[in-house]
């Protein structure tokens, strides 16, 4: 399933999340707050989702989304603004993740972004483990793993417009980055269900601290 393809949905779910109250970055030269779970467009057109954020060995503040969002050079905005908060520096297709630069003075890196905690990065969960998917559309759906695989897993449960980059968590701890989805083929015994695709995190850890460029050594905020 292509993650543009329910991109009114994703316009639905923006427009009740930016009317409730949760944290949206004021116009640009203000302050600018920032956390796993944020809902960003890349390159101008790709809604997707801030994975984390936190900082590398080098100092510099970093995050990570999906790597179908966009290439390196892309620009980043805090959906809902005009306010570019950074670019992708590098990525990954493979593991299907990319890196942010975040370049914007004025700006809070949070732990708890609208009630979503990323509070340090999990031990890798396994199969049947109970996970929670937290996407714009598909905010905090938790589900059991159904495959249990490395560098990728699956988990039961709805994949929508904006979900790449979504993070996955085990009891507010980072154990995934969400890339895509399915559903999977129903029989005569079961109905089809949905499923969500996700890169674990402890992989794209190694990979990032395998090199010496953006995202190495990352530590999220609140760890």
């Amino acid at each position: 399933m292509s993650y543009r393809v329910t991109r009114w949905r994703l316009a639905l779910a923006l427009a009740l999340i930016f009317g409730v109250g949760l944290p949206v970055a004021p116009p640009a030269a203000a302050m600018v707050i920032l956390g796993g779970g944020a809902v960003i467009v890349v390159d101008g057109n790709s809604y997707c989702t801030l994975t984390t954020i936190g900082r590398d060995r080098a100092g510099g503040t970093v995050g990570f989304t999906g790597a179908q969002c966009g290439g390196p050079g892309a620009s980043v905005a805090l959906a809902g603004t005009d306010t570019v908060v950074g670019t992708i520096a590098a990525v990954n297709g493979d593991l299907r993740y990319a890196v942010i630069k975040f370049d914007v003075p004025d700006m809070i890196a949070a732990s708890d972004y609208g009630g979503i905690a990323i509070n340090g990065i999990g031990p890798d969960p396994g199969f049947d483990s109970l996970v929670c998917k937290f996407g714009p559309t598909t905010p905090g759906i938790c589900n059991r793993i159904r495959f249990d695989g490395w560098p990728r897993m699956t988990m039961w449960g709805q994949f929508e417009a904006g979900d790449v980059g979504a993070p996955v968590t085990v009891d507010g701890l980072l154990v995934g980055l969400v890339y895509g989805g399915a559903v999977s083929p129903g029989n005569r015994f079961s109905l089809p269900m949905p499923l969500t695709y996700f890169t674990r995190f402890s992989a794209i850890l190694d990979d990032v601290n395998a090199g010496d460029g953006p995202g190495n050594g990352f530590v999220p905020i609140g760890s």
